[in-house]
């Protein structure tokens, strides 16, 4: 991971870095972040990387199984890389890092009714297009995001199934399976129905537009799978 994927994955995640984080933590971060810009606008690489270091232990404190904390498990900088990100990059991430996140429950709610209004097949519709019925209300197919409405009841994102159908597409399954939708169906379809710099744009629409093996590696990528 280069330093430039370090800071978008901060843009990608920035409430709940700024949630995970206490006040010290966020100060250390606030300051890397300045520093890093310095330095980058010099043009001094090796103090980027020790910026980036220095990030990294700053980010080791959030939880375990925060999407930061699991992408950089998985990686190593290389000291010495002459890569340096772009300014622009930098200052959207101290934009955004420095913006104060919505109350937690405002926050959760507003997320969770964007994923709730997304194209779904509810229960009853699922078991129709299936020859088997789907199971009981917390015994759902393998592999499958299933969130609970509190007024719909059990919705399936509609993307994860070929058109007309509730066929899986088996690459759905296979990165569901990677970002453990069976434990976080929210924090899986969060990360298909959002915006993905990485691979420009929306990973549910772009199934069928980009090779299968380029989601899988984004996926892979933010659980350190690789």
């Amino acid at each position: 991971m280069t330093s430039e994927e370090l800071l978008r994955l901060l843009e990608s995640h920035w409430t709940t870095v700024i949630t995970g984080l206490d006040d010290d933590g966020l100060e250390e971060v606030s300051g890397a972040l300045r520093e890093m810009r310095e330095e980058t606008a010099a043009g001094h690489p090796a103090a980027v990387a020790r910026v980036v270091r220095r990030l990294r232990r700053t980010l080791s404190a959030l939880p375990s199984d925060h999407p930061v904390a699991r992408a950089l498990g998985g990686h190593r900088y290389a000291t010495g890389t002459r890569e340096l990100p772009s300014l622009t990059t930098i200052d959207a991430v101290i934009d955004v890092l420095g913006t104060p996140p919505p109350a937690p429950a405002e926050l959760l709610r507003s997320a969770r009714r964007r994923l709730l209004d997304a194209p779904a097949l509810s229960e009853a519709e699922h078991t129709a297009l299936t020859a088997a019925p789907a199971g009981g209300p917390d015994d759902g197919p393998t592999g499958l995001i299933r969130l609970r409405d509190p007024d719909r009841g059990i919705r399936y994102p509609r993307f994860q199934f070929r058109p007309g159908t509730a066929e899986p597409l088996p690459v759905v399954r296979r990165i569901n399976v990677l970002l453990r939708a069976d434990r976080d169906p929210w924090g899986a379809a969060d990360w298909w129905l959002g915006g993905n710099r990485w691979l420009g744009g929306v990973p549910a629409e772009l199934l069928g537009v980009l090779p299968d093996d380029a989601l899988e590696r984004a996926a892979a990528e933010l659980v350190g799978a690789y």
